[in-house]
């Protein structure tokens, strides 16, 4: 199973964005454009589907199913922004969704993940700083991104927490 994770959420879309690379419909991985974000942010919803469907179904691990479901809305969120011509941070909305999603595995499991969420929480305000620092958003996009991460991943914590 994790090598269909592996497949599906970095191999493919990173030989799809070279694809899109030589075809010249994207001009760096940055994706400063938001047009240039349409394409690549339904390539990873259409994945995200085939492993919610194929891979990781909700009866062999619900933690995971519910992770990837909260995903797939935050990538639809973030694609339905992009074709209403609104750019939002990629970076700070799955930064911030890993970090609801590992303090819901703490709870669940009722374990201490003490130092991964303090580490993760620390690497949001990194990224948050390093985005700005590189002006590639705004602190409108990066509040924007970071709930499309959050939210989503809130709403599913009802249904496995």
């Amino acid at each position: 199973m994790i090598l269909q994770i592996v497949i599906i959420t970095i191999f493919i879309p990173i030989t799809f964005y070279y694809f899109l690379l030589s075809l010249g419909k994207v001009d760096s991985v940055m994706l400063s454009e938001t047009s240039q974000r349409k394409i690549p942010l339904l390539v990873h919803a259409v994945l995200l589907v085939i492993l919610i469907q194929k891979s990781i179904t909700i009866d062999e691990i619900p933690e995971l199913y519910f992770f990837f479901l909260a995903s797939l809305i935050s990538t639809c969120l973030a694609l339905i922004m992009a074709i209403l011509n609104f750019k939002i941070s990629l970076h700070m909305m799955a930064i911030t969704a890993l970090t609801v999603f590992t303090i819901g595995v703490s709870l669940h499991y009722h374990t201490r993940l003490i130092a991964v969420i303090v580490t993760l929480i620390l690497s949001n305000g990194m990224v948050a700083s390093s985005r700005l620092e590189m002006k590639a958003h705004s602190r409108t996009e990066l509040v924007l991104g970071s709930i499309a991460g959050i939210v989503p991943q809130l709403a599913v914590l009802y249904f496995w927490l």
